[in-house]
């Protein structure tokens, strides 16, 4: 790539979903009991009931509720149910003097402070829990009309507007404004490829980015435009295709490394995979050229052997 590829570049997010089951409450109400119950197992404490019988039965009647849109007999299981898990909740915190200190007094300390802030969260909460093994997941709106709720994390994803490889992509936890990522983005792409990007196009989620030192196109800017930077705005748009490529052939549309470090190392990864693939692309056309190029030298060859001979 040319200097000047690398200093022009389209930036863009995208939400990488994390590899949990869609969140619902009778769901999360019953694994947090049920991890309860198995912590309180494997330390030795005998709970005063454990309602491995109630309860999964009663979150899959909620879920036969919800789906026969009978609320107000959902509403009255979820309650029941979250009182089971509050209340093997509270037992075992009773009992958590009798655990030694170690690894195991650990894990049901900081189990029983998750639990604690999941049956406190409302649906007006902010930072609530969506998986009990993945707390830092967020859930993220990008309107489409597909999926309207997406859980997961937000990706920054910079390319070049010729070629398409990827310069920068990093993750960024607690589903932040797109404007205020972009400063962080083109830090990472000067960081990456020892120059700092003189041209960023992104689209109008942009607004009010603050950046300084680089100069921002927004998608439907019309004054002050050359023609040629007109011509790069309206490559914005390709790269669309390299998020899709992505996600269906780089695996970035489910992310199974946990936490959010998982999240920072499997979107890097990600970048890395397009690029080599798109290098592998460019290899194999020219290996064709090759090829067809030494076939044709061949065939040339035996075709002028055989005029000679009839000569």
């Amino acid at each position: 790539m040319s200097e000047r590829s690398l200093s022009e570049v389209a930036v863009d997010t995208t939400v990488m979903e994390k590899a949990i089951a869609h969140p619902t409450d009778s769901r999360l109400y019953e694994r947090a009991r049920r991890s309860l119950v198995t912590l309180a197992e494997r330390a030795g404490i005998r709970l005063r009931q454990n309602y491995n019988r109630k309860a999964p039965r009663l979150a899959a009647q909620a879920g036969r509720h919800a789906h026969a849109r009978q609320f107000r007999r959902m509403r009255k299981a979820l309650r029941t149910l979250k009182g089971y898990t509050g209340r093997v909740l509270r037992d075992l915190g009773r009992k958590l003097g009798a655990v030694p200190d170690g690894r195991l007094r650990t894990r049901i300390e900081q189990r029983i402070a998750l639990v604690t802030r999941l049956l406190r969260q409302t649906s007006k909460s902010a930072g609530k829990i969506y998986a009990l093994h993945e707390p830092e997941v967020d859930c993220i709106s990008k309107g489409k009309a597909r999926v309207r709720y997406e859980f997961g994390t937000k990706v920054s994803i910079a390319t070049t507007l010729t070629g398409g490889f990827v310069v920068g992509m990093r993750s960024m936890p607690g589903n932040p404004y797109d404007g205020h990522t972009l400063p962080d983005t083109l830090q990472q792409v000067e960081t990456l490829t020892g120059r700092s990007p003189s041209l960023a196009v992104v689209d109008r989620g942009y607004r009010d980015h603050g950046v300084q030192g680089s100069r921002v196109l927004i998608s439907g800017t019309r004054r002050g435009l050359t023609p040629r930077l007109a011509r790069l705005l309206r490559r914005r748009s390709a790269i669309e295709p390299e998020i899709g490529h992505m996600k269906t052939d780089g695996r970035l549309a489910r992310c199974a490394l946990k936490g959010t470090i998982g999240d920072a190392v499997y979107a890097v990864l990600c970048g890395c995979g397009h690029n080599i693939r798109k290098i592998l692309a460019h290899l194999r056309v020219l290996l064709a050229a090759i090829l067809a190029s030494l076939s044709q030298a061949h065939t040339a060859q035996d075709h002028y052997l055989i005029l000679r001979q009839r000569a």
